[in-house]
């Protein structure tokens, strides 16, 4: 909007009247309400059409407002059909990265304070936090008087206190066929955190994929260390491998 104004009547110090202001001002329409014609009616009409359009760019600027914190998107999906499928190799891993069943009072002595179970003076870090029976059992694993500690081999830990396919898997079909554990075969996987982006230990991973007889098979992560055990939910980390 630009308005002019009459250099005279300022300098003169007297109001502008909102006749002259209107005659003035470059809004559209105010020219014709406020005027010096003694036209009512054509007064009227104008400022029912200078309301009506100031509602509707009020309606307007709301409703965008409003569609705009909706935060509208856009989704495309391409549903592809198809009677043949190559099998994928399937990989899933065990978050729970060892169990505590299999935790030997060496394991503990030598790994303790790596599996979260002990602090850096082999004592239990949070007893209020713990399972009243596991944590009788840890008590007595962590008392290590008199205790000879015999060598240790981190693989040897995995492998044997990870979980095994044969207790983690529940049922396995594709297309019809079934599959068990003797088609899986453990494999090596490393976990990257998806908010830290930083890497981590994680327990089994088995992935079955096609063997020279049409079949999969699939194998135990021997590298994933952590603090999970036997006792917390399972959780699985799955891919999919195309041929």
């Amino acid at each position: 909007m630009d308005l002019k104004v009459d250099e005279e009547e300022v300098e003169n110090g007297q109001p502008v009247s909102i006749e002259a202001f209107a005659s003035n001002s470059t809004l559209h329409g105010l020219s014709h309400i406020f005027s010096y014609e003694r036209f009512f009616a054509k007064r009227v009409f104008w400022t029912l059409c200078f309301l009506g359009s100031l509602a509707m760019l009020v309606f307007e600027c709301n409703e965008r407002i409003q569609y705009y914190f909706l935060y509208p998107h856009v989704t495309k999906l391409d549903e592809v059909a198809t009677s043949h499928m190559t099998f994928p190799a399937v990989t899933f891993c065990n978050l729970n990265e060892f169990r505590f069943s299999r935790v030997t009072k060496n394991d503990l002595y030598h790994a303790g304070e790596l599996l979260a179970l002990l602090n850096s003076r082999y004592e239990i870090p949070d007893t209020q936090m713990a399972d009243e029976k596991q944590l009788e059992i840890l008590q007595d694993k962590a008392n290590f008087r008199n205790f000879k500690p015999k060598p240790f081999n981190m693989r040897e830990f995995s492998d044997r206190a990870g979980h095994d396919i044969q207790e983690m898997l529940l049922a396995c079909t594709f297309r019809g066929t079934p599959c068990d554990p003797s088609d899986f075969k453990v494999v090596s996987r490393r976990f990257s955190d998806p908010v830290s982006g930083k890497r981590k230990g994680i327990g089994c991973c088995e992935t079955i994929w096609k063997t020279a007889t049409g079949r999969r098979i699939s194998q135990c992560a021997s590298d994933a260390i952590g603090g999970k055990t036997e006792g917390q939910p399972a959780r699985f980390v799955t891919s999919f491998v195309s041929d």
